[in-house]
């Protein structure tokens, strides 16, 4: 199995929990923080930044391959970080928004996210951008880190709170 059909299996698995966890409604309570962070958040945050993040590291991944297209030197300066002010807005807007609506972005952005991955040249999956924090990225890595490995955590994080 390649990395691409390994993170497509992921991205459909993580996607049937968050369906039950839409389906289940709101448990009360915070988050744990992430590791070495202090962000603890509610239900809706988590579904706010679920609803908001898989679109964002998508257009992340076509601007850098827009941005190589035209000619630019790479790396190719892209993403955020945790502090970015339109990350917390998104939150803070969504964050009392309808458990079964968000989903509905979070598995569009999936499926935008699986039928542009699917259709790069192969040759694309070579560009490299540049992550405030994280250095140099591939498209590979930018799907791995910021999209499937991350749909995964908030999902572990929404089973923490379920179970209380």
């Amino acid at each position: 199995m390649t990395g691409q059909q390994g993170a497509l299996v992921r991205l459909r698995a993580v996607q049937r929990r968050l369906e039950e966890h839409a389906a289940a409604g709101l448990p009360p309570g915070l988050t744990d923080p992430d590791p070495g962070g202090t962000e603890r958040w509610e239900a809706g945050q988590v579904w706010a930044h679920l609803a908001e993040f898989p679109w964002y590291w998508l257009g992340q991944i076509r601007d850098i391959l827009g941005r190589q297209a035209s000619g630019e030197p790479e790396p190719i300066a892209f993403g955020r970080t945790k502090t970015d002010p339109g990350r917390i807005a998104a939150i803070e807007r969504d964050r009392h928004g309808d458990p079964a609506a968000l989903l509905k972005r979070v598995t569009d952005g999936i499926a935008a996210t699986v039928e542009q991955l699917d259709a790069l040249p192969a040759d694309a999956w070579g560009a490299r951008g540049l992550h405030p924090t994280r250095g140099i990225m591939r498209p590979a890595e930018i799907l791995e880190r910021f999209i499937v490995a991350h749909l995964e955590e908030h999902a572990d994080q929404l089973d923490q709170l379920r179970a209380g």
